[in-house]
């Protein structure tokens, strides 16, 4: 979830870039860690991304730098991840061995996950041709327009609200060696307009051979998505499906009971539902029978407010 900072990317513990005021502190090797470069804008003795960027490239050997993760950069809820894309593009010569990237890695309690200001963040994916994981945190602004890559094994997109055009834009983009996509679609009360249709291209399987994982996830369409992915061509390739932290309810379940097209699952995840205790017994009971492990945890109960059910996301603002 957000309520913690990543405590590893890549396969390498985080370690964040000592502040201004302790240049002197030791530094471990450097292909050893996960480098977090950040700032905390509210701090006393807070400075500008840039700087702490300048010193960074200063102190730290890039062409060793395999994973990189990019925090707080100011004020992100006005400021946007423009400048930010451009520092790392701009060391692209100098950042041969990075395989890694994450952007955004802002907590809940820092800024709300709907605040945090993206921007077209593909000329990453021009800039590092041998890059094999991408992660990106915040849909607001975020761009992500048709892409080729042929290297990158894992996209994460987490967000409050994805909109339509960057739904699109992952789905039509070339990734044969991709493994592994999450995608938080949100709500569209934040942006989240993306339809079962904008998925259409990725639920059919054609264009992403190597994929063993999706999540699409943390979605008020929850319902749909179910219905939709046992119909699904792209089901027969996954290993894992993950579902959860959406507004899944008894009636998107039901499409999922009348089915065993994914019996080929090694995990279905479904946690942070809003299932009955029947429905929950039965599906557990289904997996069993289909030998699919599954996780029904964090059940949830809708509000219920003037005759009106409400569900809602797990993350959204």
């Amino acid at each position: 979830m957000i309520q913690a900072h990543l405590d590893a990317l890549y396969g390498l513990p985080a370690f964040d870039f000592p502040a201004a005021d302790a240049t002197d502190a030791p530094l471990p090797a450097v292909d050893a860690v996960a480098w977090r470069v950040s700032v905390e804008p509210y701090a006393d003795d807070s400075e500008e991304f840039s700087d702490a960027w300048a010193r960074f490239v200063e102190k730290v050997d890039l062409s060793a730098v395999q994973a990189l993760i990019i925090g707080q950069w100011g004020e992100s809820y006005e400021v946007n991840s423009s400048s930010i894309v451009e520092l790392i593009v701009g060391q692209r010569h100098r950042l041969t061995s990075l395989r890694a990237l994450f952007l955004a890695d802002i907590t809940q309690e820092q800024q709300e996950i709907s605040w945090i200001q993206q921007s077209d963040v593909t000329p990453v994916l021009e800039a590092f041709p041998e890059l094999v994981e991408f992660g990106i945190r915040g849909g607001t602004e975020l761009e992500f327009p048709e892409a080729r890559h042929a290297a990158l094994r894992r996209l994460t997109i987490e967000s409050g609200g994805l909109p339509a055009a960057v739904v699109r834009g992952v789905a039509s983009s070339s990734f044969p060696a991709l493994e592994f996509l999450d995608l938080w679609l949100g709500t569209e009360g934040y942006g989240g307009d993306s339809t079962v249709d904008d998925l259409a291209v990725i639920l059919g399987g054609t264009g992403l051979p190597s994929l063993r994982h999706l999540g699409l996830r943390n979605s008020e369409i929850q319902d749909s998505i179910a219905k939709a992915i046992v119909e699904a061509p792209i089901l027969r390739q996954l290993t894992t499906l993950d579902l959860s932290m959406g507004t899944l309810s008894d009636d998107g379940a039901a499409a999922l009971l009348a089915s065993t097209a994914f019996s080929g699952l090694e995990f279905l995840d479904l946690h942070y539902h809003f299932l009955s205790d029947a429905t929950v017994a039965e599906l557990t009971k289904h997996c069993a029978e289909l030998g699919v492990r599954v996780d029904l945890s964090d059940q949830t109960e809708p509000d219920e407010y003037d005759d009106e059910i409400s569900r809602y996301v797990a993350v959204s603002e």
